[in-house]
């Protein structure tokens, strides 16, 4: 019994050093090595200043900016996370409609039909810093009379800024709604 006792102890402590400490390492190497901003994330800077992080979205409210994908921790990085709430739920239903409401409100002639899904749901992190090309060009006429631009010099700032599919067809094309905004700022 002893002998079966002390095995199991050293293997509770060999998976735990192997579990809690050397592979969180190993992976700490690899991502200071070989991933972009060396494992701290991609900070993104604008006159001298931190302004964000490329893979963290954040709220732009302004009718000059386009804006990014819900957020249902209120774009707070310490700790991501869904509303958790099913497809069937009224409580999710009556966000989507307010979401809904805002946008249209804010982008008149937008059709409900029009919207697309990413504007009106959360990410499942609540931290998506992407949107879909569709999502970025429907907000292209409000923007364009806001900031009196030609929607067709938006619209090529919005393919300029997309993203394609990894290898041409792994996932959607996305656009980083940060550095979109920081573009539409430089076109002054």
């Amino acid at each position: 019994m002893k002998s079966h006792l002390w095995t199991g102890l050293k293997l509770t402590f060999i998976m735990v050093a192997v579990t809690m400490v050397a592979y969180p390492l190993f992976i700490r190497a690899v991502a200071a090595l070989a991933v972009p901003g060396h494992g701290n994330g991609q900070e993104v800077w604008k006159d001298g200043r931190l302004v964000g992080f490329r893979q963290v979205g954040q709220s732009f409210t302004w009718d000059r900016y386009f804006t990014g994908r819900p957020s249902a921790v209120n774009y707070n990085a310490a700790g991501s996370g869904a509303s958790n709430l099913g497809p069937l739920n009224p409580d999710l239903l009556r966000a989507v409609l307010q979401r809904a409401d805002t946008l249209m409100a804010h982008n008149p002639g937008l059709p409900l039909s029009g919207i697309p899904a990413d504007l009106l749901t959360a990410s499942g992190s609540g931290l998506d810093p992407d949107i879909s090309p569709q999502a970025a060009l429907v907000q292209v006429p409000r923007i364009a009379r806001v900031r009196n631009l030609p929607p067709s010099v938006l619209a090529g700032l919005v393919n300029r800024c997309t993203t394609p599919p990894l290898a041409g067809c792994l996932g959607p094309a996305t656009v980083n709604v940060l550095e979109l905004n920081l573009m539409l700022d430089r076109m002054k």
